[in-house]
């Protein structure tokens, strides 16, 4: 297994926590994704249904995918009328032409490519569409810009993006891009929720107990020191919203 591997599998071990400290999405990327009602959706890499929750309105029917029992568990309990399915983007456990929309939020950079958009177009009927989002960290708020390079050490070292998506629109197998967009947005969180929150990511989840405790210990000490979160019980925490949607092109 390779460390991307490792990463990306070491969501299957949590549920409630992701649920309740990971960020919802800017209704405006509903509007890039999927902007018309369509008769049937699948959400990709749903997890525990954040943006399930978002265009659950937008389809007759709609799917949810997801490796991660956990995950799924607290989607359904959410969710009861959405079919929670486990599988994965590159055996996706649906039949061919099956759904006129498929979102991914958060997850697509976990993917392996090129069987992941096969496996997407092959359950796509004609027409269809592929929706991709990502929230990520913005230089201007220097805390989570901070914090962020506690967790991503190998960004920090070579002052790169802080994101793992790589959420720049370029060309994938069997689509045309048709909309992007960037979208500021900015969330009110308390501290103590914010903290929680790193937990619930790759690095914290994959760690031992003292990389854990130290990096915890590290961001506290960025919050304590920034003048723009020092004190403050609740963070106004300024994020950025990819969103991109692709259609399938036609064979």
């Amino acid at each position: 297994m390779t460390a991307h591997d490792a990463l990306a599998r070491s969501f299957q071990h949590t549920g409630r926590d992701y649920d309740r400290y990971r960020p919802s999405f800017p209704p405006q990327a509903v509007d890039v994704l999927v902007p018309t009602r369509v008769p049937a959706l699948l959400d990709l890499g749903a997890g525990t249904g954040k943006l399930t929750e978002l265009v659950r309105d937008r389809a007759e029917c709609v799917f949810a995918v997801d490796p991660s029992e956990r995950m799924l568990s607290v989607l359904h309990e959410k969710l009861p009328f959405v079919a929670a399915l486990r599988g994965t983007a590159e055996a996706i456990p649906l039949p061919d032409a099956s759904v006129d929309a498929v979102v991914v939020a958060q997850a697509f950079h976990w993917f392996d490519r090129d069987a992941a958009t096969a496996e997407i177009a092959r359950v796509l009927r004609p027409g269809g569409t592929l929706g991709l989002v990502w929230n990520r960290s913005t230089p201007d708020c220097t805390w989570d810009w901070a914090c962020g390079h506690v967790a991503h050490p190998r960004a920090a070292a070579s002052d790169e993006d802080l994101d793992e998506s790589d959420p720049s629109a370029d060309q994938l197998p069997g689509f045309r891009l048709a909309q992007e967009r960037q979208i500021s947005w900015t969330e009110q969180i308390p501290r103590a929720d914010y903290i929680r929150r790193w937990h619930t990511v790759s690095a914290f989840l994959t760690a031992g107990a003292a990389e854990h405790a130290d990096m915890t210990a590290r961001i506290e000490a960025i919050l304590d020191a920034d003048p723009d979160s020092a004190g403050e019980s609740v963070l106004s925490l300024r994020n950025v919203a990819d969103a991109f949607r692709y259609e399938l092109r036609a064979v």
